[in-house]
């Protein structure tokens, strides 16, 4: 083999030597994981006797028994009923201060911008855990500031860990911890488009608002998509919120949410095997949503482009 075959063969070969690592942690840590859920989901444990000795407990195939048995099961369908609920107040309310805060903040008139950005993010930083042990504190009557500031003024204190208002403060926690990160991926938006566009706008006499309606919220419809998508998907995978309040409150059981059961199913009961079906479930629900939710977005969009 000649040398310039040699360097040929170099060159053409070291796309994949980079792509060779990221390979092998997506093969190890992501594909494989996954079939091996799908696997154990297929299959359950046979029990022989009273399940002592050996050869009492056997593996066996189950096809789609799991997945039957996940789609009939009450407890799960009622966690889904709860995460749809607590989806419909997160996802308006996040997004829409989101989107509010991102257009204050691309103004002229706004004062400490660079202070303002970071005080709506900072809540993004804190873990979930933090911040749902945070937010607990604050609810709890016996320990919360604000029970005492309406004891001392005599107004009513309402239990937020109890009935209806639970969804409404599990549902301040995510609002609170996530309207920040959606706010910059808005306003990174806003900030790239081109300053003649609002001159353009304004010798033709519009005013803030109307740039605002007209312009601005039309030019950042992609990020709006994004920001919608990946809310989607967190509100579908709901977990750690309910899971740190649940020791607080009994309104808050062990299958609140589809995630709760399946780690309920997993590590509680010990049947794996179910709860690798009720989590294939919840990835393929996920899915169809999210580029079910996509498609509709882009097919709105081109129709929009031809007209």
């Amino acid at each position: 083999m000649t040398t310039a075959r040699r360097k040929s063969y170099g060159v053409k070969g070291a796309p994949c030597a980079f792509l060779l690592p990221a390979t092998i942690l997506f093969a190890l840590f992501f594909a494989l994981p996954i079939g091996y859920a799908l696997w154990l989901s297929l299959h359950k444990v046979q029990v022989k006797g009273l399940g002592l000795g050996s050869g009492a407990r056997k593996e066996v195939w189950a096809g789609l028994e799991n997945y039957k048995d996940a789609l009939s099961d009450s407890e799960l369908l009622s966690g889904a009923v709860r995460v749809v609920g607590y989806g419909a107040i997160v996802i308006p309310v996040m997004l829409g201060l989101a989107l509010l805060f991102a257009l204050m903040l691309d103004t002229d008139k706004v004062r400490l911008a660079p202070f303002t950005r970071l005080a709506i993010f900072l809540p993004y930083a804190i873990p979930g855990v933090v911040a749902a042990l945070l937010w607990g504190f604050l609810y709890l009557p016996d320990v919360s500031p604000f029970y005492f500031v309406l004891d001392k003024l005599g107004m009513p204190q309402p239990n937020l860990l109890d009935g209806g208002p639970l969804y409404l403060a599990l549902s301040n926690i995510a609002v609170w911890g996530g309207t920040g990160f959606n706010m910059i991926v808005i306003y990174t938006s806003l900030q790239a488009i081109p300053a003649e566009v609002y001159e353009a706008a304004k010798l033709d006499g519009a005013t803030p608002l109307q740039i605002a309606l007209k312009i601005k919220i039309p030019m950042v419809a992609p990020s709006l998509v994004l920001t919608f998508f990946f809310s989607i998907i967190a509100t579908l995978q709901v977990f750690s919120e309910p899971t740190t309040l649940k020791p607080l409150t009994n309104s808050v059981s062990t299958t609140w949410s589809p995630l709760m059961k399946v780690y309920q199913d997993a590590f509680g009961k010990g049947d794996i095997y179910s709860a690798a079906a009720e989590a294939a479930i919840i990835a393929v629900v996920t899915l169809v949503l999210s580029f079910g939710f996509l498609r509709a977005a882009n097919s709105r969009n081109k129709q929009e482009e031809a007209r």
